[in-house]
Parts: structure tokens; sequence; C-alpha cells
């Protein structure tokens, strides 16, 4: 009789498990089918704004420049200048927030093709120079001589590295350096690029929530600089869907590493 007894329990609990489950996976699915919903809201809503940004961007670009005459007063132009200034920053912030909702839905296309990984790299460092200058902070890099070319994304690697370069600018004191090193892996052929710089760092405990999207490190410096917080997650996802791996070390007021390596055949021409 027991043995009836401790297999009719057992018959419960397993119905009660399989009841969770199938309860667990419905949560699931509702939460996947929100957060695309979420990602197209996002999508849908970004594209509308870039609509009348794009007229605030034109006009005041054409008042900055004067086309149609001087202005009569300099603190007009002072004002225009922070108008077109402050409307590029939004810009910004928007296509980040488009590309990260397009990424999110799936809907971000690979342009697969020859590339320069050097010459990308070295661009890359002169477009941030200008803002190193202005910051104190010196560019280093060390990449090898002969040129890298790779079958990538061009553009998707080029955003990569200005994300990770101006992440590292911004949250380097005066004084500091950001070095980008790059080196081919002998065993499988792939391509390893670092960016580290001498910043404030992050807390062990903070990086996952640096990665995560809306997830910006939440105190008084993350305040002090401006951005959608996308930067990171919007690069980890960039690299994964060039076939790549994402790795971040760092430690408060010592810096910041950022690794990223690429594979030698993209993942997507593999598949």
């Amino acid at each position: 009789g027991t043995l009836i007894v401790v297999a009719a329990r057992a018959e419960a609990i397993i119905t009660r498990q399989h009841e969770t489950n199938l309860e667990l996976a419905a949560q699931a699915a509702s939460a996947e089918a929100e957060n695309q919903n979420k990602s197209q809201f996002l999508a849908n809503i970004s594209h509308e704004l870039r609509t009348p940004l794009n007229a605030i961007i034109g006009f005041s670009e054409m008042i900055k420049n004067e086309t149609y005459g001087e202005l009569p007063n300099q603190h007009y132009r002072d004002y225009i200048r922070d108008i077109h200034q402050s409307s590029v920053h939004l810009l910004s912030l928007i296509n980040d927030i488009l590309d990260y909702s397009k990424a999110e839905a799936g809907k971000l296309d690979l342009n697969l093709d020859e590339a320069d990984i050097t010459k990308i790299i070295l661009s890359s460092l002169r477009l941030v120079q200008p803002r190193a200058e202005q910051a104190q902070v010196e560019l280093i890099e060390e990449v090898p001589k002969e040129h890298y070319v790779m079958k990538t994304d061009a553009k998707k690697l080029k955003q990569v590295m200005l994300n990770l370069l101006s992440n590292a600018v911004k949250f380097t004191p005066p004084g500091g350096t950001v070095k980008v090193t790059m080196w081919i892996n002998v065993i499988d052929n792939s391509l390893s690029i670092e960016v580290r710089d001498t910043g404030i760092g992050i807390a062990p405990k903070d990086i996952s929530r640096a990665l995560a999207p809306f997830g910006q490190v939440d105190n008084a410096l993350s305040r002090k600089y401006e951005g959608t917080g996308l930067g990171l997650p919007l690069t980890k996802k960039f690299v994964e869907l060039l076939g790549g791996t994402f790795s971040i070390t760092s430690e408060e007021g010592v810096g910041t590493t950022v690794t990223f390596t690429l594979p030698r055949e993209s993942v997507a021409e593999a598949a």
C-alpha cells in the first residue's frame, strides 16, 4: 500500500512541476512579446522624432552659418550655436535608441565585405583626437604596421570603435591615457582589439549593469556625463552580431579595459 501512496505523491509532484513549467513558459513568452512590443514602440517613436529634428538641425545650421544675412546680435549667435549643438546631440541619442531597438528586434542588417581593419581603427582614432585633446587625454595606438583585411561590416565595426574610444575619453580625467591595441590570435587567426583607459573605472558589481540596456550605472559621475547609457550594450550587441565576443574588466579609480574578438571568417558567412 505504501508504494501506491509514494507513487501517487510522486505523480502529484511531477504534475505540479509540469504545471509550474507551463506557467513559467507562458510568462516567458508574454515577457518576450512585451519586449518585442517595446522594441517596436521605441523604433517607431525614434523614427517619428527624427523628422522634426532634421528640420531643427537643418534650419539652425543655416542660421548659424548666416546663410541669408548676418545675425544682428552676438547673443543670437551663441544661442543658435547651442541650439544646433543640442539638436545634433539629441539626434545621436535617438539614433542609439533606434539602433538598439532594431538590434533587439533582430532587424539590424549586416553588410559584409572585405574591410581594412587597421584603417578603420586609425580613422576612428583620428575622429576622436580633437575630443581627446580637449579632455587632455592622450591617445596611444599599438596597431601592427601591416594592414589586416577581413570580411566584416565596416560601418558597424567603426561604430564599435568610436563608441569605445569616446566612452574611454569621456570617463578618463585630464592627464590620463586611452590605449588601443590590436593583435592576431595565432591559433585561429581571429582578431582581437583592446581599448584600455586610465579612467574612473566601474565597480566589478556594476559591470553587468553597465552592459544592460537602459541600466546606466547610476552615480553622481554618470549623471555628470550625458548619454543614453546605451553605448556599451549597443557596442556589445554589434560585436556579437559580427560573430565576435566582448569582455570588459574594470577597477574603480584605475581604469577600464574592453576587449573584443572577431572571427577571421564572419559567422554570417559560415552560416
